[in-house]
């Protein structure tokens, strides 16, 4: 069963400052906390991480997946979607960075799907806290950032 959330946070930050921290992959291990291994495997025809490879702890053990980008929507929206991964079936998203008088208010969607049968109430769990713990530690790379 997809699990799916939304959630939403104000970031002391411009619209511009918050998507580029998003885009920087090759940094996200220096404040992501969970995030142990990060590879660009493909860029687009204008250098940006079109295919990136993440391994990360969840469950008490760590999973590899690999997320596909769509800049067809940017700088106001980055979306993706889970080209393989070894625990989830579905890791499906979205950021929208939405001006917010001096900063913005930034919005992710998530849609996961695990590979593994786990209750209901534990996947909406797990859902919530990769939004919330993704959202503060963004939040405080974007406002250190700016």
């Amino acid at each position: 069963m997809t699990q799916r959330a939304t959630e939403s946070i104000a970031v002391s930050a411009p619209p511009e400052v918050v998507y580029r921290v998003v885009t920087d992959f090759e940094h996200y291990t220096d404040w992501v906390s969970d995030l142990k291994k990060i590879e660009v495997l493909a860029r687009d025809a204008a250098d940006r991480p079109l295919e990136v490879e993440f391994r990360a702890a969840a469950f008490g053990r760590s999973t590899t997946y690999v997320l596909r980008y769509d800049y067809e929507r940017a700088p106001e929206t980055l979306s993706w979607y889970q080209t393989s991964g070894d625990l989830t079936a579905t890791l499906n998203g979205e950021y929208r960075f939405e001006p917010q008088g001096d900063g913005t208010l930034l919005t992710y969607d998530l849609e996961v799907e695990l590979l593994v049968p786990i209750p209901a109430f534990i996947k909406s769990r797990a859902a919530y806290r990769i939004q919330s713990q993704a959202l503060r530690e963004l939040k405080a790379q974007a406002e250190r950032a700016r």
